[in-house]
C-alpha cells in the first residue's frame, strides 16, 4: 500500500468544490496538521524533524484556531529532530518534542539554528531529510524507542547533540520547561537522563557509536571531564540549554547512529526497552536497518488488514494514507505508567476523545479489537486512579478534563467492547467507573436539572446512560439498568420542539445545527420531535446546503465578522471539524440512503486529495482519517450502538481482515453494477444488497455481523430504488419504557466487587 506520510502537512489544497460539496462551510484551520516522522502504529514514540511550527513541531505554520493558517517559516527548515509528536491535534496546551537530536557542523553555540529541510521521504517507520549543513538525516522508531542515524561529509569538528532542555512549540507560550532534570554519562558513548515535564517523568537510555570525545553541556558551555547534571527546581526564569554531545573528525561518508529508549518508569526500564526494541548495544542485529525493517514489517501487517480494489494510485494512496493516519495514536504504552503502580495497559495521547470516538476507535475496535481492549483497560485505570473516564489524556500528570467539549464519550467506546463480548474486561469493573463518571462535572446538573448547558453535553451524558444501562445489563444488574432508563430518555429536553434543532445554548466549535443531527439511540423518538420524517429531511436538506447557492471559506486571519456570516450558513462543516461528521448518515432513519450517498460521494471524493494539502481540515489523531476509510468503505459505524450503517463504497471491491492479529475473519464487500466515481460526476445508490448471499433488505448491519465477517454484496446503479425506504436503523430508548428514576439520584451508588 502506498502510503504518503506528508499528506495533511501543507494548507488544504484541493481543486475547487463543485455541486453539493461547494455549499459546505469550513470555520476551523484548512490544514491537516499532520507530520511526515516516523511512526510506530500505536506506539509510544514518534521521531520528526523540528522548526518549532504549530502544533507537531513539523512544518511551516503559526498557531491557528480558524480560517487558513499564517506562516512561521517560508520554507522548510529544522534545527534537529524530536520526539513524540502529536497526530493531526490542534491547540491542547502543550507539544511534547522532547530530546531535540541535532548533527552539527557548527560550533555549540550555533545549537537552535534552523536549517532548511530538501531531498525529504518518508514512509511508514522512517522519515529523512538533508539539512543545509550538508548532513544527510534518518530516524526511525519501535515502540518505546527511536535511532538516529546521521551521514557527515568531511569536516575537522562534527558533532551529535543532544538538548534536554527543549520541549513545546516557538509559539508564544509555547514552550514546555522541565521541573526538574538528571543526566548521567556512564560510560563512552552511554549516557543516561531524565527530565520531569508536567509532571510526568520521562527517562531516557542513550548510545551512539560516535568514536568521538563524549561531554556534558551546559547553557552552551561544555563540562570536559563532568559526568553527571543535575536540576531541582527549574523555573522559565532559570531555564538554560543542558544536555549531552559527542564531537570529532568526519570522513566524507561517515555514519553515525544513535539510539535511544524511553520510559516513563526510570532510566534502567528505558534501557530494557531500548535493548528489547533494537538488540544488545552496538549489536549488529539492533542496527538502524534492521529495526526500520522490523517497523515497517509490522506497519505492513496493520495497513494488509484492508485492502481495496482501484485503477487509480491516487486514490489508492488517499486510503492507504488515511488508514495509516488512523493507527498512529492513541500511544499504548502497557506497563509505562509513572502515576499509579499497575504493570498493566497504559495510554496518552488520547488527544481528544471527541475526535475519536466516533470512528478512530470503532476503526481500532474492527482490526485490532486486542489493542482496543488494551485502550479500555488503560481508560478505566485512569479513572481508577485520576477520578475520572478522560475526554482527553495526554503525557502529563492528571487527565485533561477538555470539560467544555463534551462529557461521557468513553462510554461509547466502552458499550461497544461490551456488546461485542470481547474477552478480556472485567465488566463489573468498568461498570461503577462508567456510573461514577456520569456524576461528575456536568453530570450533577444533568441529574438535579434534567439538561446542562452547553446543551450538546445534554446529549452527551443521555447516551452515557443509555451506553452504561447496557453494561449493567451485561453483567445483570437490572436495578441499575431500569434506573438508567429514563435518564438516557433526557436527551430530548436538549431540543426544541418547535425549530427541530437543539435549544440555544453555547457550544464548542460550531452551533446548533451542527449538533442536531447526531444519531441518538432513539433517533425515531428524535425524528418525531423534529415534526416527523419530512420535516427531518427538510432540515437536513437545509443543512447540507441542497439548491443553495456556493459559499466562500475563510481566509488569512478572518475577521470576527466573517466568522459570524460563516456561522450564520448553519452548514455543514464539510469534515474540516469534528462534530456533525456523522449527520450524513442521519437521513437513512428517515428513509432517504439515497441523500446519505448523495453527501457521502461528494466529500468523500472532493475533501480529500493527494500532496501536502490533502486534508480538509485539522486529522485530530486520525478522527478525519478513518471517517473517510470508513465512508469510502460503504461502511459507517454507530459509536456506542453496535451498528454499522451501509451505504455505496468508493471501491469496485474491498476486503476487510476483521478480528486482529491471529484471525483469519474477512468481510468482503463487493459490488455489480459498480462504476469508477468522478469527483464532479454523480453517486451511485445501493439498489439492492445481501449478506453471505441472503437479501437484505436493511441499511445496516449490527457489529457483531461486522465483526464476524463474510460476503457483503451491494447491487449499485446511476439511479435509487426502494432498497432501505422501508426500514429504520433501530431505535431504542433503554431497557424499561416503564421504569422510573430513583427518588434521589445523586446518591444512587452501585456498590462493585472485588475485580
Amino acid at each position: 500500500m502506498d502510503v504518503d506520510p506528508f499528506i495533511g502537512t501543507e494548507i488544504t489544497d484541493l481543486p475547487p468544490p463543485t455541486g453539493l460539496a461547494a455549499r459546505w462551510w469550513a470555520p476551523k484551520p484548512q490544514v491537516g496538521n499532520t507530520h511526515p516522522g516516523a511512526t510506530y502504529p500505536l506506539g509510544m514514540v514518534s521521531a520528526c524533524a523540528y522548526s518549532g511550527a504549530y502544533p507537531t513541531g513539523y512544518g511551516r505554520y503559526d498557531l491557528s484556531t480558524e480560517g487558513l493558517p499564517t506562516a512561521l517559516h517560508d520554507r522548510q527548515v529544522a534545527s534537529g529532530f524530536t520526539h513524540f509528536q502529536q497526530s493531526g491535534t490542534g491547540a491542547i496546551r502543550k507539544y511534547y518534542n522532547y530530546l531535540r537530536v541535532t548533527p552539527m557542523l557548527q560550533p555549540l553555540d550555533d545549537l537552535g539554528q534552523l536549517w532548511d529541510l530538501t531531498d525529504e521521504e518518508a514512509e511508514p517507520g522512517w522519515y529523512a531529510a538533508t539539512l543545509g549543513s550538508g548532513v544527510r538525516c534518518e530516524v526511525t522508531v519501535g515502540p518505546k524507542s527511536a535511532i538516529h542515524r546521521y551521514t557527515f561529509p568531511a569536516h575537522r569538528d562534527a558533532r551529535v547533540v543532544i538538548d534536554l532542555s527543549l520541549g513545546g512549540l516557538a509559539i508564544p507560550f509555547g514552550q514546555t520547561v522541565p521541573l526538574r532534570a538528571h543526566l548521567h554519562t556512564l560510560e563512552p558513548g552511554v549516557a543516561q537522563g531524565e527530565v520531569v515535564v508536567e509532571g510526568a517523568p520521562l527517562a531516557v537510555h542513550v548510545e551512539c557509536d560516535a568514536p568521538w570525545r563524549q561531554m556534558l553541556w551546559y547553557d552552551r558551555r561544555l563540562m570536559p571531564g563532568g559526568t553527571r547534571l543535575d536540576f531541582d527546581h527549574i523555573r522559565p526564569t532559570t531555564l538554560r540549554p543542558f544536555g549531552l554531545m559527542w564531537a570529532g573528525p568526519s570522513e566524507p561518508g561517515q555514519v553515525v547512529e544513535v539510539r535511544l529508549g524511553f520510559s516513563l518508569r526510570g532510566v534502567e526500564q528505558a534501557r530494557a526497552n531500548l535493548e528489547a526494541d533494537c538488540g544488545p548495544a552496538r549489536s549488529l542485529a539492533g542496527g538502524f536497518d534492521a529495526r526500520r525493517e522490523a517497523t515497517a514489517q509490522t506497519w505492513r501487517e496493520h495497513l494488509g488488514a484492508v485492502t481495496v480494489d482501484s485503477p487509480s494510485a491516487e486514490r489508492s494512496t488517499v486510503f492507504s494514507t488515511a488508514l495509516y493516519h488512523s493507527l498512529i495514536k492513541p500511544c499504548l504504552a502497557p506497563g509505562e505508567s509513572p502515576f499509579w503502580p499497575a504493570d498493566g495497559a497504559f495510554a496518552f495521547d488520547i488527544a481528544t476523545m471527541w475526535d475519536i470516538y466516533r470512528t478512530q476507535l470503532p476503526l481500532l475496535t474492527l482490526l485490532r479489537p486486542e489493542r482496543a481492549v488494551e485502550l479500555a483497560q488503560a481508560l478505566l485505570y485512569i479513572s481508577e486512579e485520576e477520578g475520572n473516564l478522560p475526554i482527553g489524556y495526554r503525557m502529563a500528570r492528571g487527565a485533561d478534563q477538555f470539560s467544555r467539549q463534551a462529557s461521557a464519550l468513553a462510554h461509547t467506546f466502552l458499550a461497544d467492547l461490551c456488546e461485542l463480548g470481547l474477552p478480556g474486561m472485567d465488566w463489573d469493573w468498568a461498570l461503577v467507573h462508567m456510573h461514577n463518571d456520569l456524576r461528575r462535572t456536568y453530570g450533577e446538573d444533568f441529574l438535579l436539572r434534567g439538561k446542562v448547558h452547553p446543551i450538546s453535553h445534554t446529549l452527551d451524558l443521555a447516551f452515557g446512560y443509555w451506553c452504561t444501562a447496557k453494561v449493567a445489563e451485561h453483567v445483570g444488574d437490572r436495578t441499575l439498568a431500569t434506573q438508567f432508563t429514563p435518564l438516557a430518555a433526557q436527551w430530548a429536553n436538549a431540543l426544541d420542539p418547535v425549530t427541530g434543532l437543539l435549544k440555544d445554548s453555547t457550544f464548542y466549535e460550531g452551533g446548533p445545527w451542527n449538533y442536531s443531527f447526531r444519531l441518538v439511540h432513539d433517533m425515531a423518538a428524535r425524528i418525531g420531535l423534529a415534526g416527523g420524517e419530512g420535516a427531518f429531511i427538510d432540515l437536513l436538506d437545509r443543512f447540507f446546503g441542497v439548491g443553495a447557492p456556493p459559499v466562500t471559506q475563510p481566509g488569512v486571519r478572518p475577521s470576527v465578522e466573517e466568522m459570524a456570516a460563516g456561522y450564520a450558513l448553519n452548514r455543514f462543516e464539510g469534515l474540516n471539524n469534528e462534530p456533525d461528521m456523522e449527520a450524513p448518515w442521519a437521513y437513512q432513519y428517515a428513509g432517504r440512503p439515497d441523500r446519505t450517498a448523495d453527501v457521502v460521494h461528494a466529500a468523500v471524493h472532493q475533501r480529500f486529495g493527494t500532496g501536502r494539502g490533502g486534508l480538509p481540515g485539522n486529522d485530530d489523531s486520525g478522527g478525519l482519517s478513518s471517517w473517510y476509510v470508513w465512508a469510502s468503505l460503504g461502511l459507517f459505524p454507530v459509536a456506542g450502538q453496535n451498528l454499522a450503517l451501509i451505504n455505496a463504497p468508493s471501491w469496485r471491491e474491498a476486503r476487510i481482515d476483521v478480528g486482529g492479529a491471529g484471525s483469519d475473519a474477512t468481510l468482503t464487500v463487493e459490488t455489480s453494477g459498480f462504476v469508477e466515481p468522478e469527483p464532479d460526476g454523480p453517486a451511485q445508490y445501493v439498489r439492492a444488497a445481501s449478506l453471505d448471499g441472503v437479501p437484505l433488505d436493511r441499511t445496516w448491519l449490527t457489529g457483531n455481523e461486522l465483526h464476524r465477517g463474510g460476503r457483503l454484496h451491494l447491487e449499485l446503479g446511476p439511479t435509487p430504488t426502494g432498497w432501505g425506504t422501508t426500514t429504520r436503523p433501530p431505535s431504542s430508548p433503554g431497557p424499561s419504557r416503564s421504569s422510573r428514576p430513583p427518588s434521589d439520584p445523586l446518591t444512587t451508588q452501585r456498590t462493585g466487587g472485588p475485580r
